[in-house]
């Protein structure tokens, strides 16, 4: 369970046990939403978890357990780990799987009897009894207890449907067992229909079975995830090893690790070199060698050294868990289309018993001679048939999948709507620095204009302004320096220019440091020596910096980034997939005229401020595109936020990754392009889910009510309707999980 506290609000996630389809999950956020001091509610029948925001000042965690117990369902509030919640399911599933091997094994005989020799012998209908009475009451009893707490708060649900089906059925069995003479005497046959009663209640048994243990392999990505952090570590204190429980381990500790072992915490080497295998945060097969000062993450393997690291982040606060909290948050949330389908399984139960009743009015009055026994079966089909399981299951079984399909592959998506979006993309915007290149330039040539004077001291001056940027070409600059043992020197004035560059005051002189649309509008003469250097250079695919004081240009310095090895795949991938590629940068024209050539991309624009970039996004909207942004620093920030679909690279900063619906944990185009196969891929499974949960019911409720039987005399049985109930759940599901073979 996660709370995060905002202000007043706290929002929760709880798990949930008894649901058991979708109308159970409307019901639960009804009352909850009904109950003083929630502000939301949201349940996710497939998680069979509920997230909750509401004012602590009001209402109580304990609170709302006893709001959702009194319709019949328990709330888990108090702290359950990952390892107590697998128990309780666990134990759960073994009493499901019970339950169902022994209505099964009681069914049989009571089929047999019912089918193949009904009344053959005078015992029949009380051996059938005596054999579906434990179906019915112990195998059954769930229907039963959850229809009468929905009952008691006037709501219908699965329970209601499958407690009245059987249980009618049942009673007038018992009632034709007991006393046959009732309708004897009128001419009428005492038919009992124990079959029915135990062949439904064993089938929709082994339907749930089947379901649970598909809907335990959908969230198979959060278990692997989990598995990945060690149950225990050992701590050095005073000199002396101490293993510890991962729990009890505090920031600050020196935790020692041997080769092959996982790595519990996140931290920083203090002691030791090694490599380690981060594929699980990268994707990178190849080990990075740490040495002291490197950070460690947990989850991540050491595989040669042996080294101690301090713990900088434990628990909660971990790399490895902010992305299992995320992926649990994105597979509990809902898709847009989920909203829709939640208000048809709200209204579907009360519309399912209305059909059912008319059909047996139907029957009443339009029947021939065994009025009363079609009434009844085709009554009782329908009750049975109309379960809205897969209607509930539709959406949230393929988003779970999904959502845990991505996470496998370094795709981090923040909830299903980021998910069901990005299917609609058809272009995608790329920012130069740091998505197409490395954003790790360095500098490669340095040209000063002829007649410079006074270049040692110009050349500590200039170094010294770039150590005043944050921008990537800055840090280059200063990298080139520091290492050449340059000096710094204090200017007496600095400002940075958003888009253009910088400048400073030293000595009464102003200079700039910049891009030559900086020095166009201070009105700064440029030397044809200079220009055509920066030509040249800028035909390189080479960034130019112009260094000048209030008069003219004093040198050129060019700054190379280099292009992912994987950024031509990339955006081959994309255009593959249908998406028209753009990219975006601050850079001059010449320099990403060369590298759009590199890379095969022909929309491209140079020059741009942040705003910019943001505004290029509305252009594309406003003609109609759907609009996907991929970034990683602040200036990508506003763009980012602007577009339909937002990506973040996760090398980047976090304030791209806080505003981006989906992150890559690869700074890696191909991923872009798997992001998007991965959305259309689970939209289109949600369709298909969504089309057969309908199609089911739309088909068949009318069969089950007997509309075939005047052209074709076919009445479907209460059997084959219980069959048919539990198979529409399984394929749903089923076909969810076929997810987790498609390729990326």
């Amino acid at each position: 369970m996660a709370a995060i506290a905002e202000s007043k609000l706290t929002k929760q996630t709880f798990p949930v046990e008894g649901m058991s389809c979708a109308s159970c999950a409307g019901s639960i956020e009804s009352m909850l939403r009904a109950t003083g001091g929630v502000q939301e509610a949201n349940v996710n029948f497939a998680s069979k978890t509920v997230q909750v925001a509401y004012e602590p000042q009001q209402i109580s965690p304990a609170q709302l357990r006893d709001t959702v117990h009194e319709i019949g369902f328990e709330l888990l509030i108090d702290e359950q780990t990952q390892e107590e919640l697998e128990g309780r399911q666990a134990t759960a599933l073994a009493e499901l799987k019970r339950k169902t091997i022994v209505a099964g094994v009681l069914a049989v005989p009571v089929f047999i009897l019912g089918m193949f020799f009904h009344g053959a012998f005078a015992w029949g209908n009380w051996a059938m009894l005596l054999l579906t009475a434990p179906v019915l009451l112990w195998a059954g009893q769930r229907f039963f207890t959850g229809a009468w707490a929905q009952a008691k708060h006037f709501r219908a649900n699965m329970d209601t449907l499958v407690a009245l089906s059987t249980g009618i059925a049942f009673i007038f069995s018992v009632f034709n067992t007991v006393y046959p003479q009732f309708f004897l005497s009128r001419g009428l046959m005492p038919h009992v229909y124990y079959e029915a009663v135990a062949v439904i209640i064993a089938f929709i048994l082994l339907g749930k079975y089947l379901e649970e243990g598909a809907k335990d392999r959908s969230s198979a990505a959060i278990k692997k995830l989990m598995g990945l952090q060690p149950k225990t570590v050992r701590i050095v204190r005073g000199g002396k090893e101490l293993e510890l429980k991962i729990e009890e381990v505090q920031v600050g500790d020196r935790v020692a690790l041997l080769p092959g072992e996982r790595i519990p915490v996140d931290g920083e080497i203090v002691a030791g070199t090694t490599f380690v295998d981060e594929s699980m945060l990268s994707g990178e097969p190849l080990p990075v060698q740490k040495q002291p000062g490197d950070m460690l993450y947990a989850g991540t393997i050491n595989q040669k050294g042996s080294v101690q690291l301090q713990a900088l982040k434990t628990g909660s606060e971990t790399t490895l868990a902010h992305i299992i909290r995320m992926v649990q948050e994105a597979q509990g949330s809902k898709a847009p289309v989920q909203k829709l389908v939640d208000k048809i399984a709200g209204i579907f139960v009360p519309v399912v018993l209305a059909i059912a009743l008319l059909t047996f009015a139907a029957w009443l009055i339009l029947g021939g001679e065994a009025y009363l026994s079609e009434a009844l079966l085709s009554t009782i089909s329908v009750l049975v048939i109309a379960c809205p399981c897969a209607l509930g299951l539709a959406t949230p079984t393929a988003i779970m999948v999904g959502v845990g399909r991505g996470a496998e592959h370094g795709i981090l998506i923040k909830d299903a709507e980021s998910l069901e979006r990005a299917h609609k993309a058809d272009v995608i915007i790329l920012d130069k620095t740091g998505t197409i290149t490395l954003g790790k330039p360095s500098v490669t040539d340095v040209v000063w204009a002829e007649n410079v004077t006074g270049k040692e001291r110009l050349e500590q001056l200039f170094f010294s302004m770039e150590a005043q940027s944050e921008h990537p070409i800055a840090q280059a600059v200063y990298t080139y320096y520091k290492e050449a043992g340059q000096q710094a020197i204090q200017p007496d004035y600095f400002s940075s220019l958003t888009g253009l560059g910088i400048e400073a005051d030293y000595e009464g002189v102003r200079y700039f440091s910049g891009n030559q649309k900086l020095l166009h509008e201070q009105g700064v003469r440029v030397p044809e020596q200079l220009q055509q250097v920066a030509a040249k250079l800028q035909e390189d695919a080479k960034t130019v910096i112009f260094f000048a004081d209030a008069m003219r240009a004093l040198a050129v310095f060019a700054v190379s980034d280099p292009v992912k090895p994987t950024a031509a795949a990339g955006i081959k991938a994309m255009q593959e997939a249908g998406l028209e590629v753009y990219m975006l940068t601050g850079d001059n024209q010449q320099t990403a005229a060369a590298v759009a050539r590199q890379i095969g991309i022909t929309h491209f624009e140079a020059g741009l401020l942040p705003g910019d970039k943001a505004d290029m996004v509305k252009k594309l909207q406003a003609e109609g595109k759907t609009v996907a942004m991929a970034g990683d620093g602040i200036n990508d920030a506003q763009a980012l936020a602007t577009a339909d679909i937002s990506i973040a690279m996760g090398q980047g900063t976090d304030i791209a990754m806080d505003v981006a619906g989906i992150t890559l944990m690869r700074s890696d185009l191909t991923q872009v392009a798997a992001a998007v196969k991965l959305s259309r891929a689970t939209v289109q499974t949600i369709r298909q889910n969504l089309f057969w949960a309908f199609f089911y019911n739309v088909i068949c409720i009318p069969v089950a009510a007997g509309v075939l039987y005047p052209f074709t005399g076919f009445l479907l049985s209460p059997m084959i309707a219980g069959a048919a109930m539990a198979l529409s759940s399984v394929s749903v599901v089923t076909n969810s999980l076929r997810l987790r073979g498609r390729k990326l």
